[in-house]
């Protein structure tokens, strides 16, 4: 079956709640506003139950089915954070808080949530309760934590999980999921190096941070290319330095680097962390300075269940009538691999279409998804908690 016709239906109503998501960014754990309009249209949609404050400020909502009888139990969820980064795109309905943009498409996602939210409160037709799940603080990770330290999985009696992100590049409307792990493992570093700063015209009587630094940056690129076995997959990546001083003429007495580490297997993580500190506290050494790590773990890999995969894909061949199953995984990370850890589930990705990066201030979540991505909620639903 294709998209369902009640939502192209609505798709007028839930592209407008999407557009003013959109315009009103908020970052992680200051979803307020967002928050606020979802709790507000979830119980003018008649949701059993709306809760917020669950992981600060995620909320939670119930809707029943016409029959109880099956006992089961089904989690979607959809993350509403927006990202620091200035919107270039020059839409009507782009950003009015500057430096603050929707630029990973968590506005879609809400969106379509709460259009499949929409529906399912009208319609009923299962037999188990659907658990609404609007999650903070996916960038840089915490919401999903949070919301599970609240109790998200145990009070509301979770069994399974499913979630959904867009993706550019994938034509728009279809989807993909895999087997096993679909997206990495994150970590965050920071190094810090410190020598003695000095006048630029007098580099002798410093230790020079900044070509320390270089060197570090460089020498890091060594860990992938020779420290770890060529068969597994692992990025370090350098992505910011900052130093004391802003000036041209001033060699910094501290430069901090900060970066990322993205993998999938838990041996890896553990050579590289012991890498980072010996490269960084040697090549220091060796240019008179010194080097402190600060190692800091995000997120676990994204794990899909395979039977959950398989359901979740035969409910994306039904709605869009094409499905990727074999692709490889990708190296961004996302805390709802938190969630899988806790219960089985899947996450998909839907075609974004021919569009700008996730992350980059050109993107924009493409509207002709909603019908598909609400069909695929609703149709999971009824197919997993059938009536009779």
């Amino acid at each position: 079956m294709p998209a369902r016709n009640r939502f192209a239906n609505l798709l007028a109503e839930i592209t407008e709640w999407r557009q003013d998501i959109h315009a009103h960014p908020e970052l992680r754990f200051d979803e307020h506003r967002t928050a606020a309009k979802v709790a507000e249209l979830l119980t003018g949609f008649g949701c059993d139950d709306v809760v917020t404050g669950i992981g600060q400020t995620g909320v939670v909502g119930v809707i029943h089915g016409c029959a109880q009888g099956s006992g089961k139990v089904i989690g979607f969820r959809a993350d509403m954070d927006a990202l620091p980064i200035p919107e270039t795109t020059g839409l009507p309905h782009a950003s009015t808080h500057p430096g603050v943009m929707h630029a990973c498409g968590h506005d879609g996602h809400t969106a379509m949530l709460l259009g499949a939210a929409k529906y399912l409160a009208e319609t009923r037709n299962f037999d188990g309760t659907v658990v609404l799940i609007f999650q903070p603080a996916e960038e840089g990770s915490g919401g999903a934590r949070a919301m599970l330290a609240d109790g998200l999985m145990t009070r509301w009696g979770i069994q399974e999980v499913y979630g959904m992100h867009n993706w550019p590049g994938i034509p728009a409307g279809k989807f993909a999921v895999r087997d096993g792990p679909q997206m990495a493992a994150t970590a965050f570093f920071e190094l810090t190096i410190k020598g003695r700063g000095g006048h630029a015209a007098l580099p002798h009587k410093a230790v020079d941070t900044t070509v320390t630094a270089a060197q570090v940056v460089v020498a890091l690129q060594t860990i992938a290319a020779r420290n770890i076995d060529p068969l597994k997959t692992v990025v370090v990546s350098t992505c910011g330095l900052r130093s004391d001083s802003n000036t041209y003429n001033v060699i910094p007495d501290e430069i901090r680097l900060r970066g990322t580490v993205r993998y999938f297997d838990p041996d890896v993580d553990e050579i590289v962390q012991k890498r980072l500190r010996e490269i960084a506290e040697l090549t220091a050494q060796a240019h008179g300075a010194d080097a402190h790590l600060d190692y800091t773990p995000c997120v676990p890999p994204t794990i899909n269940d395979p039977e959950a995969a398989a359901r979740a894909a035969k409910v994306a061949q039904a709605v869009s009538g094409d499905v990727i199953r074999d692709f490889d995984p990708v190296m961004p990370g996302e805390d709802f691999s938190e969630m899988l850890a806790e219960r089985p589930g899947a996450f998909l990705f839907i075609g974004n279409g021919d569009s700008a990066d996730l992350h980059n201030p050109a993107y924009e979540f493409n509207d002709e998804l909603i019908p598909v991505g609400c069909s695929w909620y609703a149709e999971m639903a009824e197919r997993r908690m059938p009536l009779g």
